[in-house]
């Protein structure tokens, strides 16, 4: 396992940026208020290995497959517990802190849900 993560919290406006952007923000729990509003938090952890092309992320009841990963996602997620998670499966990222991912549908997720690269 390379990174888990327990949310406990979801800002107010994070679903709206999924369904109008495609994009889930996450942070861990010292996310600044103006961003916590628009992501999903969970506790700070440690990322034990680079995340990669091909690796799995389990969020909620939903598993996706990594697709791209951004020059900064890896290096942001270990520093700040941050990255922006885009559910369309493309080969590559828009922005330096992005991971794509491609599966079934967008992510149904909770307060208590876990976040798992492998």
């Amino acid at each position: 396992m390379k990174y888990q993560s327990k949310i406990t919290g979801v800002g107010e406006f994070a679903f709206e940026l999924l369904e109008t952007s495609g994009g889930l923000i996450i942070f861990d729990n010292n996310a600044p208020s103006e961003l916590a509003e628009i992501s999903v938090l969970h506790t700070r952890e440690s990322l034990k290995e680079d995340i990669k092309v091909g690796d799995k992320l389990y969020l909620g009841d939903q598993v996706y497959i990594v697709t791209a990963i951004g020059e900064e996602a890896n290096h942001t997620l270990r520093e700040l517990g941050h990255c922006t998670l885009k559910f369309s499966g493309k080969p590559s990222v828009e922005l330096p802190g992005e991971i794509e991912l491609k599966g079934y549908c967008k992510p149904n997720i909770q307060i208590g849900d876990m976040i798992i690269f492998e």
